[in-house]
């Protein structure tokens, strides 16, 4: 059975930064989801592969924590194990290391650590693809270098900093971050100070975009009610206001674009909370469940095959459309994929808000732009 620390290191962005979540969240039982059973297959295999020397295409087909190797999953953890390997120094692949010396019984495993000569590399290996993460500041691998440095200092001599490596192949996303082990002890000051405070019993709740995304307890969090409160009726002295942008002050549209997405997040929490209680057979005064909208489907697709093809041709009855570049990729595989690399393109994409910290370049002059985009 897999063990989880209170105050784990994958958690650590959220109890860091809401310090009340740690309690908060005590109070919902753990979920699994197929992508996460997906993602924790891809990391067994990774492993598996790591420790035996293995390459991953000699798991195709097997069955591992109950998801079956499939060709994407060969192809993206065989570019992870070629990147652990390009290393020279000592691996340690799924390594667990203890970090309780600033955090309470804090522990953690590491997808892969490679002592280098200079370096001390924390490489954590991403399966998923809707949430991109960033090494920068990372502090799930920040804490797995406190960890490293507890239970293998004595195998430290000149390699007074740690790489922190983010490898997410199905987002395309691939980053490190250096920081000096001055600067990680340093923070592990502060990172003691958080962790004593979120074991507190009346620890407080801070909302935030980071924090807030996955915890369980948003729905019913009186901080973030409080948060939207004041966004949506406090900045306002009208609330009629709301129904026109432009009679809004520029501080008070900033105020609410920084508040959207966390706003939002709680609004979809509050009603998935409702929705679940309803398809439980609880009663919720005010709110009932209805049948949706479908759409209407051969009820067998042979017999209206038969159907169709007897009163109409071929032609008329099937309709065939091109796959698109990325199903191509797949269906071609990575050798064969480089010979249509030059029929694709990829078209600029329209303009997105965003917030200035965003690493993406800034779009550039946008005259003209709205005619062009509806040309």
């Amino acid at each position: 059975m897999t063990l989880h620390a209170k105050l784990s290191a994958s958690g650590s962005h959220r109890w860091l930064n809401c310090s009340g979540s740690v309690q908060a969240e005590s109070e919902y039982p753990e979920s699994n989801t197929s992508f996460a059973q997906e993602g924790t297959s891809a990391h067994e295999l990774a492993d598996k592969c790591l420790r035996s020397g293995d390459n991953s295409d000699q798991y195709l087909g097997a069955v591992i924590e109950g998801v079956t190797v499939d060709a994407d999953m060969v192809e993206y953890v065989q570019g992870y194990l070629d990147f652990v390997r390009s290393f020279e120094g000592e691996l340690f692949p799924e390594q667990r290391v203890d970090f309780s010396p600033w955090v309470h019984d804090g522990f953690g495993t590491s997808d892969a650590i490679v002592i280098t000569s200079d370096k001390v590399h924390i490489i954590d290996l991403k399966y998923g693809q809707g949430v991109i993460v960033d090494a920068e500041n990372n502090t799930q691998g920040m804490l797995y270098a406190l960890g490293v440095y507890n239970d293998y200092g004595y195998l430290l001599d000149a390699q007074d900093s740690f790489v922190i490596h983010i490898y997410q192949p199905r987002a395309n996303n691939f980053s490190e971050w250096e920081i000096s082990l001055k600067d990680l002890l340093k923070w592990g000051e502060w990172v003691k100070l958080r962790a004593d405070e979120a074991l507190e019993k009346d620890a407080p709740r801070t909302p935030g975009d980071k924090q807030c995304m996955f915890c369980k307890a948003k729905a019913s969090c009186p901080a973030l009610l409080k948060f939207t409160q004041e966004i949506i009726i406090a900045e306002f002295d009208d609330l009629d206001d709301l129904q026109d942008p432009n009679k809004l002050s520029n501080a008070q549209i900033k105020k609410v674009l920084e508040g959207k997405k966390l706003i939002e997040s709680w609004l979809s929490a509050v009603e998935s909370s409702v929705f679940a209680k309803l398809m439980n057979g609880e009663k919720f005064k005010g709110f009932k469940l209805v049948e949706g909208r479908s759409l209407r489907q051969w009820a067998n697709e042979s017999a209206a095959q038969v159907a169709l093809l007897s009163l109409r041709d071929e032609n008329e009855v099937f309709t065939k459309k091109l796959i698109s570049p990325a199903q191509a990729e797949k269906l071609l595989g990575k050798k064969d994929a480089k010979q249509i690399q030059d029929l694709i393109i990829k078209p600029q994409g329209k303009p997105t808000l965003t917030t200035e910290d965003d690493k993406r370049p800034e779009f550039g002059n946008v005259e003209n732009l709205f005619d062009e985009l509806n040309n």
